[in-house]
């Protein structure tokens, strides 16, 4: 049985959509449909929701070409504590992708993908992190929690020893990390860097289209339905169409028609300061680890127009 070649293991909301939106493109790549179906990471604790099986895990690879490398996008791999070693054990010589943000932007971009989403109900940026301690405790939990985890913004955005996880596992040569700066101002130069690492053709060049791009909901009741249908009516669904595949380009469209494109409200420039003062230390030991300064991270908010021959924006 073939081995996926390389993870692209997180972080979210750092252009890892976009990543893999502009690698599953590339002829010798092949990315299941599933972006995220994040077989590994054992303590990651989504609440409820069945974890994927190792056999319906391989079987999202079976439509791979032989000459083509596979790769999985989960993006919580990287938070997880377990996630780095189990992947080294599945397959010792794979290739991880790291990609990480200014984590205060990081943070408010995460908060917003769950209120969009429906895993977070508190409706302040300010207000859900101050819930955090709360919630360890199993107060203040939204309806539906999702990734349990990711409940809690600081431990998202504590890179140093997600990094350095991976680091230990796999050693520097087989881990490639990509600044979420780097990544908008040339997309081009940080493309061909990763189809160098994956050992592709560094030529091939997708179209660089916008991709997750921030959004709101403009009906609740529908997507709450559309993610919790009763019993009833989802076996009616699987009767009247039984291919899974129709059915999530059914769901897809139902959510693009429920959902509007919307610029996300800034952070209160006091919030991000008093978030930067706290990060500081966790922000010293990454640069440490990567051996660069990251000096975006230290007060400037993250690169906003990116330049001509670059990425459109990726959120």
């Amino acid at each position: 049985m073939r081995k996926v070649d390389f993870f692209i293991v997180g972080a979210p909301k750092c252009g890892t959509t976009a990543m893999y939106s502009y690698l599953r493109s590339h002829p010798s790549v092949f990315f299941p449909e599933r972006k995220e179906p994040h077989y590994f990471g054992t303590d990651l604790d989504f609440h409820g929701q069945p974890r994927i099986t190792q056999e319906d895990y391989l079987d999202l690879f079976t439509g791979a070409r032989p000459d083509q490398k596979l790769g999985d996008a989960s993006v919580f791999y990287l938070m997880s504590e377990n996630a780095a070693e189990e992947i080294r054990d599945y397959n010792p010589n794979a290739r991880i992708v790291v990609m990480l943000r200014n984590p205060v932007d990081v943070m408010h971009s995460f908060h917003s993908q769950r209120l969009f989403n429906g895993t977070e109900e508190i409706e302040s940026f300010a207000e859900a992190l101050a819930a955090q301690s709360d919630r360890r405790m199993g107060m203040r939990l939204p309806a539906r929690i999702g990734l349990r985890q990711g409940l809690f913004y600081h431990d998202l955005v504590d890179f140093a020893p997600q990094v350095q996880r991976y680091l230990d596992s796999f050693g520097h040569e087989s881990v490639k990390i990509v600044l979420y700066d780097d990544f908008v101002n040339d997309l081009p130069s940080i493309y061909s860097e990763l189809c160098t690492f994956l050992d592709i053709d560094t030529t091939y060049r997708p179209a660089f289209e916008a991709i997750n791009v921030n959004k709101v909901v403009r009906s609740r009741w529908l997507r709450d339905f559309l993610k919790d249908k009763p019993d009833a009516v989802a076996r009616a669904v699987r009767v009247l169409v039984p291919s899974s595949s129709l059915r999530k380009r059914l769901r897809d469209t139902a959510n693009g028609m429920n959902s509007v494109t919307k610029p996300r409200s800034p952070i209160d420039p006091l919030l991000r300061a008093q978030l930067l003062d706290e990060l500081a230390p966790s922000i010293a030991r990454l640069e440490s680890l990567l051996g660069r300064p990251l000096p975006s991270w230290h007060g400037d908010p993250a690169p906003k127009t990116p330049n001509v021959d670059a990425s459109p924006t990726v959120i």
